[in-house]
């Protein structure tokens, strides 16, 4: 079992600008609620861990967030920290899923409260590139709007397997990329996250744009293939 005070402690360093920000005796109950849930569920190790990822992914944003209890657990237990990986990933995923479910039958009306510019940036980066467009916010660190694009691919109806896939390899990425600093950093991997956004967001782009360049070579190769291909099966023929 994990011991909860580990993660109360990462939950107070996120809470503090929010309880300095807002005096509603309505919001702070229920941000104290969201954060006795998430010590709660991380205290059942991998299967909380799984339950925050999915509630998190979905519906109900717990201030802890997978990313820190991912971190907090892989600290506390390096072994387990590719099983901790996965088990994110697969809440994560259906979390996401359920939300790609609901924006898909409701419509635009799920865009509702997302910026109409960057509702068309979306639309064009997922018209333009389909499940990569997906595949790269699923990596990113907060605060990059990642569940703008599984709204938007929900509604503009990218295929299910597709946002599937891209929702998971990416999320997998994310959450190895998490464990491994905090296998070797400790706690401190918070820290490097956060001072390090950008440069994430770098190393992204590049491993994407790689991934596009090595898809254009494969589709380009067999059209050259091809009317060699033709010559050799007629030769026999003619002959």
């Amino acid at each position: 079992m994990f011991s909860p005070d580990r993660l109360e402690s990462h939950i107070c360093v996120r809470e503090r600008p929010l309880s300095n920000s807002f005096y509603v005796s309505g919001a702070v109950g229920l941000g104290s609620r969201l954060n006795a849930l998430s010590v709660w569920l991380l205290s059942f190790g991998a299967v909380g861990l799984f339950g925050i990822s999915l509630l998190d992914s979905a519906l109900i944003p717990l201030p802890s967030g997978p990313d820190l209890a991912m971190i907090a657990l892989s600290a506390a237990n390096h072994s387990g920290m590719l099983v901790y990986a996965l088990v994110a990933t697969a809440g994560s995923t259906i979390g996401c899923t359920v939300l790609y479910r609901i924006a898909r039958g409701a419509g635009a009306q799920a865009l509702k409260k997302i910026n109409p510019r960057r509702r068309e940036r979306i639309e064009n980066l997922l018209g333009k590139y389909d499940m990569l467009a997906v595949f790269v916010p699923a990596i990113l660190p907060p605060p990059f709007p990642f569940k703008a694009f599984v709204l938007s691919a929900g509604v503009f109806k990218l295929k299910t397997g597709r946002f599937i896939a891209a929702i998971f390899c990416g999320r997998f990425v994310r959450f190895l990329i998490e464990g491994w600093l905090a296998v070797r950093f400790g706690d401190d991997a918070r820290k490097i996250i956060a001072e390090n956004g950008l440069k994430v967001l770098i190393a992204t782009c590049i491993i994407a744009a790689a991934i596009v360049v090595t898809m254009v070579l494969r589709r380009r190769r067999p059209s050259r293939q091809e009317p060699v291909e033709t010559v050799e099966r007629a030769s026999p023929g003619s002959a």
